[in-house]
């Protein structure tokens, strides 16, 4: 049983561009010496959104671990808007286009034909030059690779569906709320988990199940640690991208502002609130499981040390876990890089947003600008160069029993 076996798994969960700091965090951990030259540390991976782009890409290199997250820091440091969606004028006016008529005539001839703000079908053709998923199978084989878990929302079901490549009779589930299907995988689930809610389009996946559309991995995908710790993993390794307490001190910076403007505060524009929508989606749920996590690591101790013998259909254990997140506010970044966004891009997120600091949230899961990127892969690199002993320490650390 996968259970019993010892795993340690990586849990790479992020929205849009900022999936360049996980790479700058993969990029240090590849280089500790220790490391250099071997497989992966890592036997299991579970991606959604952009995560599951970077998982994709480590799964496939797992016989080298250096080289795949150098492969992984480059395919973030070289990535431009265009090859993620379609920033052309006649692009972009066709999608206006179908805005203006569903919603000025959609009761007359019948709505439904605006899908997204965005066209990311560029995004498929990168991801299919780039990841070589055909590769998985030789390193599960080789016992490089225990199992890719990828996560995508069915938006006709509203569940959460994780597709799993790996060795043969590995763990499946199905819950209320999520559901994980053994699957060969290909481009179109890493295409379809980066489908950000109407920004992009959703795309449309073969399943044992039926045919459905679906998005992005982060939208119903709440437990981001679940799918690792279901095929087993002991050890969780998840690199997030912000940080706990910079959120805290950003909200109490704008309710300190808040309170000294009262008098002028205004309704929030469009891309303010769509940048708060996608951080609830993409930001909050991997503190709260870790959180979690915690607590079940405490009560199975306490089970453990006083001997108590309890009856469960899905038996406790303790999981280890190690979270790195960002030293600094993404969003604050993307806002310094604002100037390289596309012209036309720029000029519709205005439209959204008065200022670029209202947009700001929303910038940063948008902006695939090298300048960009490589800022956060900059910082991402950064911080786990703070913390490499104590990363180093987690992966040779025997696996909780």
């Amino acid at each position: 049983m996968a259970a019993a076996q010892e795993f340690t798994g990586m849990v790479l969960t992020a929205g849009g561009a900022r999936g360049a700091y996980q790479a700058g965090v993969l990029k240090r951990v590849g280089e500790i010496p220790s490391l250099r030259g071997k497989p992966s540390p890592f036997q299991i991976f579970a991606g959604a959104s952009a995560g599951a782009i970077n998982g994709a890409g480590l799964a496939a290199g797992a016989e080298d671990f250096y080289s795949s997250t150098q492969f992984i820091a480059r395919l973030w440091e070289n990535i431009k808007t265009n090859d993620v969606y379609r920033t052309d004028l006649l692009s972009m006016g066709g999608l206006v286009a179908i805005w203006m008529k569903d919603l000025s005539f959609g009761g007359i001839f019948g709505g439904g034909r605006a899908q997204s703000l965005l066209d990311f079908s560029p995004l498929r053709k990168y991801l299919d030059d780039n990841l070589k998923l055909d590769r998985i199978d030789a390193r599960i084989k080789e016992g490089h690779l225990y199992a890719l878990a990828i996560t995508a929302t069915n938006y006709y079901s509203g569940k959460s569906y994780t597709f799993i490549q790996g060795k043969e009779n590995h763990p499946v589930w199905e819950k209320s709320r999520r559901l994980a299907l053994a699957t060969q995988l290909c481009v179109d689930h890493i295409w379809a988990s980066a489908a950000i809610p109407m920004v992009f389009q959703p795309i449309l996946l073969k399943t044992e199940l039926g045919d459905f559309y679906f998005g992005d991995g982060g939208l119903r995908l709440v437990t981001p640690l679940s799918p690792a710790i279901r095929l087993g993993a002991n050890k969780v390794f998840a690199i997030g991208i912000r940080g706990q307490k910079l959120a805290e001190d950003r909200a109490r910076d704008d309710l300190i502002s808040f309170q000294k403007n009262r008098a002028i505060m205004r309704r929030p524009p469009p891309a303010q609130v769509i940048g708060v929508v996608l951080n609830s989606i993409f930001l909050d749920h991997l503190d709260t499981d870790v959180e979690h996590m915690i607590r079940i690591n405490e009560i199975v101790q306490q089970i453990n040390t006083n001997k108590i013998a309890i009856q469960m259909k899905e038996p406790l254990r303790t999981v280890t876990p190690f979270i790195i997140t960002p030293s600094e506010d993404l969003a604050k970044i993307a806002f310094e890089h604002s100037d390289r966004m596309p012209k036309v891009i720029r000029y519709f997120m205005e439209g959204l947003g008065t200022s670029k600091t209202e947009s700001a949230d929303l910038m940063s899961y948008l902006l695939f600008e090298p300048p960009y990127t490589r800022a956060l892969i900059d910082l991402g690199y950064r911080d786990a160069a703070a913390k490499v002993d104590e990363i180093e320490h987690f992966l040779r650390a025997p696996t909780p029993t």
